[in-house]
């Protein structure tokens, strides 16, 4: 009766379009009203305990670092990188903004993030080069996704939050899956290039040009080797690497790029103020959320039905996904993670997935939710960046989410790509 009160709630509010964090919180109100089995005061009580974490400091952290680097000019100097020594290949632009995306994500941790600082740079050159526009939106809006993949990723530090696991290890696991979608996406857009006969740029290489570039954009490129090499070398922690981000960011952009004056910086604070006190609600209620299904043991009745359909692993986890991919259509990154994760981690322990690689399960389809309508947080950026509506990226966004799927399968059903390197640090 509790559970049903409480997801049939939830699921009534989500409709109506109220607020997730609003939704969880009066769903899980009325789950305590009717159950009895915990105070009212279990909310308030998860809203102060839920932001009193040491890890759950990285969030706020890596979402200003991302915005300052966006502001401080770090993304235009990595692009000029790229677009020298991969420009002139067939399809270069758009074999660059994906290698851009996958260095803005080592830096940001943010989906949505990575798409605003590259798009606004990579759409109109690649419009005017006589792209169409369907396909430059949903390579942009896709290859943002890398962003919560290839490590630091905040959702990563949300699923270790919640559910114990180390977010080293997430971030570890998270970097062979994050170069085999990119690598991915550049096959793909050097195959659509090749037939629409869509070249790359007139420029000659030379080795002078490629020295200006990379030590115009030195500082930027050292960011991600800082970040990734402290966490990986255990110098600090990812919440302190976090704040190194944060910092170096903020140097780079005022004193070294200048390109980060004050008006710029406080419209960084600001967005970053507003984005972190959104999810920090989230995260509030959330947790009281876990603890209510928890205490009601509906972990194990999932698991349980899962169990009666098929003892297969192959098939539970294919079920599993398909759950995610349908709740990844309709629920932000933060919430779906904090609902199911504590929900679905019995299930795939008790067929012999390992935490680690779950959470890169989790992530990876949680990812193509952002490509994916109705929610697609991705296409509503780049529709916005472009100005135009949301079915002109539709059109092309089909044959980057069948590349998405692909990954996901292997990322699924070939645990190595994920384990690899956190076996190898242990």
């Amino acid at each position: 009766m509790v559970a049903a009160i409480l997801f049939i709630l939830l699921a009534t509010l989500l409709i109506v379009n109220v607020p997730v964090g609003i939704a969880l919180g009066i769903s899980t109100m009325g789950a305590l009203i009717v159950g009895q089995s915990l105070s009212l005061t279990a909310i308030p009580q998860a809203l102060v305990t839920s932001c009193d974490s040491f890890p759950i400091l990285a969030i706020p952290l890596f979402i200003l670092a991302g915005d300052l680097m966006g502001a401080g000019g770090v993304s235009t100097r990595i692009l000029n990188v790229c677009n020298v020594f991969f420009g002139r290949i067939t399809g270069g632009i758009a074999i660059v903004t994906v290698i851009v995306c996958m260095f803005f994500a080592a830096v940001s941790g943010s989906g949505p993030a990575t798409v605003a600082a590259v798009g606004t740079m990579v759409v109109p050159t690649m419009l005017k080069l006589g792209y169409d526009k369907p396909f430059v939106l949903a390579l942009v809006a896709t290859a943002g996704s890398i962003g919560v993949i290839i490590p630091p990723s905040i959702p990563m530090v949300i699923f270790g939050v919640s559910t114990g696991a180390s977010v080293t290890s997430l971030f570890m696991g998270g970097f062979f899956p994050g170069l085999l979608i990119g690598l991915a996406l550049i096959t793909y857009c050097y195959i659509h290039c090749k037939r629409r006969g869509l070249k790359g740029t007139a420029d000659t290489f030379t080795w002078a040009k490629a020295g200006e570039a990379v030590w115009d954009a030195k500082w930027a490129l050292i960011n991600p080797v800082i970040i990734l090499g402290g966490i990986y070398t255990g110098i600090f922690t990812p919440t302190e690497a976090a704040a190194v981000a944060a910092i170096y960011a903020f140097i780079c952009g005022a004193f070294l790029h200048r390109e980060l004056n004050f008006k710029a910086f406080i419209k960084a604070i600001s967005t970053s103020c507003s984005t972190t006190a959104t999810t920090m609600v989230i995260l509030g209620c959330a947790t009281a959320f876990s603890k209510v299904i928890t205490i009601e043991q509906i972990p194990a009745m999932v698991a349980n039905a899962l169990m009666t359909v098929s003892d297969s692993k192959i098939v539970i986890l294919l079920l599993i996904n398909l759950l995610l991919l349908v709740v990844g259509c309709f629920m932000d990154t933060t919430p779906a993670i904090l609902i199911l994760a504590p929900i679905l981690m019995p299930v795939a322990a008790s067929i012999g997935v390992d935490p680690i690689h779950f959470g890169l399960i989790m992530v990876c389809n949680l990812a193509i939710g952002f490509i994916t309508p109705p929610l697609g947080i991705n296409l509503f950026v780049a529709s916005r960046i472009a100005d135009s509506p949301m079915e002109v990226i539709l059109k092309g966004i089909m044959p980057f989410i069948a590349v998405m799927l692909g990954c996901l399968a292997l990322i699924t059903y070939v645990p190595n790509i994920v384990m690899w390197l956190p076996n190898l640090m242990k």
